[in-house]
């Protein structure tokens, strides 16, 4: 765990098991790092990535977090992103371009004891090239994409997702809500 933070700190890229889909991941406020992500994916960089969280309190000093996105978060037995407005302390590479950004609350625990050490949020990106088919366990990772990040994590490597992606919700402050991706 260690070796991965530091990793991270020096603004590298990891590959890594999330609550859902194998991730291409990085230090969400290290804008060379999330350049690089961008790089690896060959996606386009007006495409938003999401971020993961591991705590209420950090995820409440990202953004203002209306009452609607506690009781989802709550309720919700598939992983859930919420998209929040008008994020704090994140770069704008990470943004959409309405401003917004997607973050999850984890509830996995390798994911929350990497972030909690790193003590910032994660990039969480599919571990693929934009546009093909999501990684639902690490031997679906092409090699290419191996070779391209900094560190492939050793945990859970056998192991097969549930979830090929988590529920995507945006949340607006006045409470409307838009269901992204179920």
């Amino acid at each position: 765990m260690e070796n991965i933070v530091e990793i991270l700190k020096s603004g590298g890229t990891i590959l890594y098991p999330t609550d859902t889909i194998w991730g291409i991941g990085c230090d969400a406020t290290n804008v060379e790092a999330i350049n690089k992500i961008f790089d690896i994916k060959k996606r386009e960089k007006n495409k938003s990535m999401i971020i993961l969280v591991e705590s209420e309190k950090r995820l409440q000093d990202l953004v203002d977090v209306p009452e609607m996105a506690w009781e989802i978060i709550d309720l919700s037995e598939k992983p859930v992103t919420i998209v929040y407005e008008n994020p704090r302390g994140l770069p704008k590479e990470l943004l959409a371009e309405d401003g917004s950004i997607g973050i999850r609350l984890v509830k996995n625990d390798f994911c929350k004891k990497l972030i909690s050490k790193l003590n910032k949020p994660l990039v969480s990106t599919s571990a693929n090239f934009s546009g093909d088919k999501s990684p639902l366990k690490f031997s679906d990772i092409s090699p290419e994409i191996i070779d391209l990040v900094d560190y492939a994590v050793e945990e859970d490597r056998e192991k097969v997702s549930k979830y090929s992606g988590s529920s995507v919700i945006k949340i607006w402050s006045d409470n409307r809500i838009k269901v992204l991706r179920e």
